[in-house]
């Protein structure tokens, strides 16, 4: 296989496994706590990906700062995460995974009260995507309020933890980092969950789909990420942003019967191409999540 052939087959692996994501976390969480799926999800994860790092010869060894660095990272990416669980019980895939597109504006505009000076062009990008936040933001389709709120604080979570990772000490391995990051986050979560848990009964859906989550969307996705970033240009590799929601609202018809109504289209064109833009202005490493934890 040419180089050329593996880097599609890689961007085509993002594209695909972190846009059915959502649709996993829909089914993961049907039948399952959505604070015992999530955590006992990111455990096992973070298990498996630090026997990797070790099968590999590296030392899972980091510096106190790193550990706290990854102790304060874990619990925002993670829980994030687990904070979308709950959401998607009352959210369409689609429309969550649009919000969730929204994170590189939040990262922006935490930079920007950072008192980082940012470019005029920048900032109307950003103005604009939350236009279509706002369009996305509106009961409708069997969406509540609530829901569509919890949407939005996983997305500020989310951006806060990428907002964090890329200002403190962090270990120089990713896989090391984001092994810590999911083990904190799956234990603070799960010790959360022994007060919310009320019986245990999930469906054969909702473990095929947990189980998808722990291979394909935290092991498989993220090592095609990561290769990525080590092999294609940045700019290519970004596109994962705006091609994610895409996948996402597609399985959203075909799997759950979600509707695609002209408010969820004007929505998601304004909200994808301001991100693109906000994307293509700035590197990915400064305005993209930390996609570790996806």
């Amino acid at each position: 296989m040419t180089h050329r052939a593996k880097v599609w087959t890689a961007l085509g692996t993002v594209y695909v496994i972190w846009g059915s994501t959502y649709l996993g976390i829909y089914y993961a969480g049907k039948s399952i706590d959505p604070l015992f799926a999530v955590s006992t999800r990111f455990i096992t994860a973070g298990l498996l990906m630090a026997g990797i790092v070790l099968w590999r010869g590296g030392s899972l060894l980091i510096s106190r700062r790193a550990l706290g660095s990854c102790i304060a990272i874990g619990i925002l990416l993670p829980g994030a995460n687990g904070v979308l669980f709950y959401a998607e019980r009352n959210v369409p895939t689609g429309l969550a995974s649009l919000i969730i597109a929204s994170v590189p504006l939040w990262v922006v505009v935490l930079r920007l009260g950072s008192r980082e000076r940012l470019p005029w062009q920048l900032l109307a990008g950003v103005g604009v995507g939350f236009v279509g936040v706002a369009v996305l933001a509106q009961p409708s389709g069997g969406a509540k309020s609530w829901g569509i709120g919890i949407c939005v604080l996983s997305a500020l979570m989310w951006a806060g933890g990428s907002f964090l990772s890329s200002r403190v000490t962090m270990p120089a391995n990713a896989f090391v980092a984001t092994s810590y990051e999911m083990l904190v986050g799956g234990v603070v979560m799960l010790v959360i969950s022994l007060f919310t848990l009320h019986g245990f009964s999930p469906t054969p859906s909702s473990v095929i789909a947990w189980i998808y989550l722990v291979t394909f969307g935290s092991l498989v996705g993220f090592t095609a990420y990561t290769w990525l970033l080590a092999n294609a240009p940045l700019g290519m590799v970004s596109t994962y942003a705006y091609v994610n929601p895409v996948v996402a609202i597609t399985l959203g018809v075909i799997f759950r019967g979600e509707l695609v109504t002209w408010r969820l289209l004007a929505g998601a064109v304004i909200v994808v191409v301001a991100v693109a833009a906000v994307v293509r202005r700035e590197p990915p490493a400064a305005t993209l999540p930390e996609e570790g934890v996806r």
